[in-house]
C-alpha cells in the first residue's frame, strides 16, 4: 500500500468527518424536494476550515483477507465527526444543553441557546 495515498484518504475523511459535524446539512421543502442541490447550499468544509492532520502508520498484517487488503479511511471519518461533536457537547454541558442533532450549524447552535433561555 502506497503511505501517501493512505495520507491522502485519512485526510480526506477527516474533512469529511467535519463536514458531518458542522456543515453537511440536506434541506428538504414541505414536498420532499431537496432545498440543497448545489454546493451554494449545501456546505461543504474546505482547506481553511480543515486543521492540519498528522497520520501515524501502524502497519498490521489482515487477519482474514485472501488478498492481503484491508481499509484504512474510515476511522478518519468516524473519529473525526465524533471527536467534534463532543468537543461541542463537552462546551454546552455546563449550560445543561445537549447535542441531538447533526450538523450543529450556527442555527441549530443559537436555537438550542435560545431555547434554554425561555
Amino acid at each position: 500500500m502506497n503511505p501517501m495515498i493512505v495520507d491522502g484518504q485519512t485526510h480526506g475523511a477527516v474533512a469529511q468527518g467535519i463536514g458531518n459535524a458542522l456543515y453537511e446539512d440536506l434541506a428538504y421543502d414541505g414536498g420532499g424536494q431537496p432545498l440543497t442541490t448545489t454546493f451554494m447550499d449545501y456546505l461543504i468544509p474546505g482547506t481553511l476550515e480543515v486543521p492540519p492532520v498528522e497520520v501515524i502508520h501502524v502497519e498490521t498484517p489482515p487477519a482474514v483477507s485472501v488478498t492481503g487488503f484491508k481499509g484504512m479511511a474510515e476511522g478518519g471519518t468516524i473519529g473525526s465527526t465524533a471527536a467534534v461533536a463532543n468537543a461541542i457537547a463537552d462546551a454546552l454541558a455546563p449550560l445543561g444543553l445537549e447535542v441531538r442533532e447533526l450538523p450543529v450549524t450556527p442555527d441549530r447552535l443559537y436555537r438550542l441557546l435560545t431555547e434554554k433561555r425561555s
